[in-house]
C-alpha cells in the first residue's frame, strides 16, 4: 500500500506541470471566451452581461454572411482540389525509385515548411504588377497587366492557388503512407489477370486509399475554414470584402473595434460550424467506406 501510495504521488508530481499549462492556456481561454460572447465587453476588462445580445446582433449581420460566404467559397477553392493533387502527385512519386522519391518528395514538403509570411511575401513579388516575373509573362503574350490581389475576381482564386502550393506537401505525404501500405502482389496479380491501370486504380487503389482519403478531406476542412493569415497578408479582405473570411471579422472586431463579446460570439459560431461539418463529413466519409 505504501508503495503503491507513493507511486501515485510521483504520477501526480509528473503529470502536474501539464495539467495546469492545459488548464491555464486551453481551458481556462475556452470558459473565457464562452462567458465573453454573453457580455457587452472590451477584449480586455470587464463589461456588461446582455445574454443573446451578440448572437441575435451576428443573425442580422450582413457582413458576417458574407464572410461566412467568402469562406465557404474559399473551401470549395482548396479542399478537394488540394486532395485531388495530393493523390495524384503522390502516384507519379510513388513509381520513382526511393532515391528520387526523397528528392521530388522533398521538393513538395519544404514549402510547406515555410512561415506563412515568407510564403505570402515570395508570391506578392512574383505576382507583382510592376515587376512581378508572372506579369513579364503575360507581356510576352500581350496581355493587359493584372493586379491579382485587387481584383475582386482574381484575389479569392490566387489566395486558393497559393494555399494549395504552400500546403500540398502534406496531403501527398499522407497518400504515400497510405500507398505504401498496400501490397504491389494485389497489383501483380491483376496485371495477370489483364487489369489496365485505370482498373487498377478503380478497383485496387481508390478503395484501399480511401481511408486516408477521407482523412486527408477532413483535416483540410478543417484548416481552411480557419483560412486568416493568408488571406489577412495578401488581401486583407478587400478588395470590397470580397476576400473576407470569419477569422479576419473576428480578428476586426476584437483588435480594431475593440468588441470582445462580439468577436467571441463569431469565433464560437465558426467553432461550432467546423464542428457540425467536419462530424457531417466524417458519417458520410464513413458510410462511403462501409
Amino acid at each position: 500500500m505504501k508503495y503503491k501510495r507513493e507511486e501515485i504521488v510521483y504520477a501526480a508530481v509528473l503529470i502536474a506541470p501539464f495539467i495546469l499549462a492545459y488548464t491555464l492556456f486551453l481551458i481556462y481561454p475556452t470558459i473565457y471566451q464562452i462567458t465573453l460572447s454573453f457580455q457587452k465587453a472590451p477584449l480586455v476588462g470587464t463589461g456588461e452581461w446582455v445574454g443573446l445580445e451578440n448572437y441575435s446582433k451576428l443573425i442580422n449581420d450582413k457582413l458576417f454572411w458574407k464572410a461566412l460566404s467568402n469562406t465557404g467559397i474559399f473551401v470549395l477553392w482548396t479542399v478537394v482540389p488540394n486532395t485531388l493533387l495530393g493523390l495524384m502527385f503522390a502516384m507519379m512519386v510513388i513509381r520513382h525509385r526511393p532515391f528520387f522519391q526523397a528528392i521530388i518528395l522533398a521538393c513538395f514538403f519544404i514549402p510547406h515548411i515555410l512561415p506563412v509570411t515568407v510564403v505570402t511575401e515570395m508570391w506578392t513579388w512574383l505576382l507583382s504588377k510592376q515587376f512581378g516575373i508572372v506579369q513579364e509573362i503575360l507581356d510576352a503574350f500581350d496581355t493587359k497587366r493584372i493586379n491579382f490581389f485587387t481584383n475582386r475576381y482574381w484575389a479569392m482564386p490566387m489566395v486558393a492557388f497559393i494555399t494549395i502550393w504552400w500546403t500540398i506537401g502534406f496531403n501527398i505525404v499522407l497518400f504515400i503512407a497510405g500507398l505504401r501500405n498496400i501490397n504491389p502482389e494485389i497489383y501483380e496479380a491483376s496485371e495477370m489477370e489483364g487489369a489496365s491501370r485505370i482498373k487498377q486504380f478503380r478497383y485496387i487503389t481508390w478503395p484501399l486509399i480511401w481511408p486516408v482519403t477521407a482523412l486527408v478531406l477532413t483535416l483540410q476542412l478543417i484548416f481552411q475554414m480557419k483560412i486568416f493569415d493568408q488571406m489577412y497578408l495578401l488581401t486583407g479582405g478587400g478588395p470590397f470584402n470580397s476576400t473576407l473570411v470569419v477569422l479576419q471579422l473576428v480578428y476586426n472586431k476584437a483588435f480594431q473595434n475593440n468588441d470582445g463579446g462580439y468577436a467571441a460570439a463569431i469565433s464560437l459560431v465558426l467553432f461550432g460550424i467546423i464542428l457540425m461539418t467536419s462530424i457531417l463529413q466524417y458519417q458520410v466519409l464513413k458510410k462511403q467506406e462501409d
